[in-house]
């Protein structure tokens, strides 16, 4: 099949990428020329293991093609697959304005029957309403279906997931799409849901938001057994052997952060208010994930008090390992406290390199720490869980390490001398 992907974004790249090796024509369109001359020269917008590989091998085969002509492209293609970006507004909304431009110019263009796939994380509604806007511009239902595909990719293990998927959703208005659909991604032993167009937007939504929720309650449980002195790392394991519950999401630490979970509460949220639906547990969720900062700040405060002037290295500003985003990275926001409160804070992670006033960012991850106060891991990065702590030791002026994602060993830490922090660790 010859499918026009639109956005060069992290779920375009990984999409396009993907259907190559399905075996499709694929041409990944982008309005960003330097983008797209990247691409082409074989240059990486984003870090994804493996991703860049499979573009390289692709393109070579003449499956995969990189071009910023969207308008010629869209008109050209039968299969339009749209992945551009869907930001929060400042009321917690999306911004819908490439959403918009491209159904401007499928509009425009469209002279033969077309499948039009809406990939881009969306509100519930909005393919409804790309749907009536063809049928009020005058275009035929017979020239064209939409489909609305949300994409369920973890950053650092997207190419596993859209090779591997636990299930493959699509929603649509008539049954003619669906042939195609089924041979779209080649998994034959994959369950297909297939549902409505509003009841696809909200799947992802729901997934995103009940995947959120896990997160909160395990930091809302650390803290419990904080005040208890228990080892929340207990609770963890006995709730993940529940086959009701499973084991994923339930690690207390700094919170979710990246491009998907905080924008998609947040435009969930804005939604169900239209509709006049009250969100408390969705607000509950977002509220216990704002707090977690504070909470770590203030561990490391009642240690080391006053803070004000204080040398602060934090290791991992990405939201998460295996990946260099820092959309959203709670990481990020512990740092910006730090400073507020006068801290001379020193950055080292293995992806990124934080380009920042009042941040010292270090090449060399054992340099970061010389002649620091405290030590805080805010990413979980294998670099950090298995790293010298005597060497460690030896560099740093204090002694705290603030474990604000329990993924150390407690244990080996203090056996260096350091005093080990976290939240519920007994």
């Amino acid at each position: 099949m010859r499918i026009c992907v639109v956005g060069a974004g992290y779920v375009g790249l990984t999409t396009a990428a993907a259907l190559a090796v399905f075996g499709h024509e694929v041409q990944c369109v982008d309005i960003n020329q330097a983008k797209i001359d990247d691409l082409n020269q074989g240059k990486m917008p984003i870090y994804e293991p493996g991703l860049d590989d499979l573009i390289t091998e692709y393109s070579q085969k003449n499956k995969l093609h990189f071009s910023n002509n969207v308008v010629e492209s869209i008109r050209d293609y039968p299969i339009i697959l749209i992945a551009v970006g869907t930001p929060s507004q400042s009321d917690g909304s999306c911004n819908l304005s490439y959403i918009k431009q491209i159904v401007e110019i499928i509009a425009s263009t469209i002279n033969s029957y077309k499948i039009i796939i809406t990939k881009s994380t969306v509100p519930p509604g909005t393919n409804e309403w790309i749907q009536q806007t063809f049928m009020e511009m005058g275009i035929k239902d017979d020239l064209f279906d939409i489909v609305s595909n949300p994409e369920f990719l973890r950053e650092g293990r997207a190419l596993w997931d859209i090779f591997h998927p636990n299930k493959l959703v699509f929603g649509t208005k008539t049954d003619r799409p669906l042939e195609v659909l089924k041979q779209l991604y080649l998994n034959e032993d994959t369950p297909f849901i297939f549902t409505s167009l509003t009841g696809a937007e909200l799947i992802k939504y729901a997934s995103n938001a009940f995947l959120a929720t896990k997160i909160s309650f395990a930091n809302e449980m650390a803290r419990i057994c904080d005040a208890f002195e228990v080892d929340y790392a207990d609770i963890n394991k006995a709730l993940g052997m529940d086959p009701r519950i499973g084991p994923d999401f339930l690690n207390a630490g700094l919170g979710f952060g990246g491009s998907c979970l905080p924008k998609d509460l947040s435009s969930l949220k804005h939604s169900a208010l239209t509709h006049k639906i009250e969100t408390k547990l969705l607000d509950a969720v977002i509220e216990i994930n704002h707090k977690q900062i504070e909470l770590y700040v203030q561990k490391l405060s009642d240690v080391l008090s006053p803070l004000a002037g204080r040398q602060i290295t934090v290791w991992g500003v990405t939201f998460k390992p295996g990946t260099d985003d820092l959309r959203f990275s709670p990481s990020i926001a512990l740092i910006q406290q730090l400073i507020q409160r006068g801290c001379i804070v020193h950055t080292f992670d293995p992806m990124v390199k934080l380009e920042a006033s009042d941040v010292i960012p270090y090449m060399d991850q054992y340099e970061s720490v010389d002649n620091s106060d405290a030590l805080i891991i805010a990413t979980e990065w294998d670099h950090f869980i298995n790293c010298d702590w005597p060497e460690v030791q030896g560099r740093m002026k204090g002694s705290i390490v603030l474990d604000a994602r329990n993924c150390l060993d407690g244990e080996l830490i203090r056996n260096q001398g350091l005093l080990y922090l976290g939240v519920g660790i007994g």
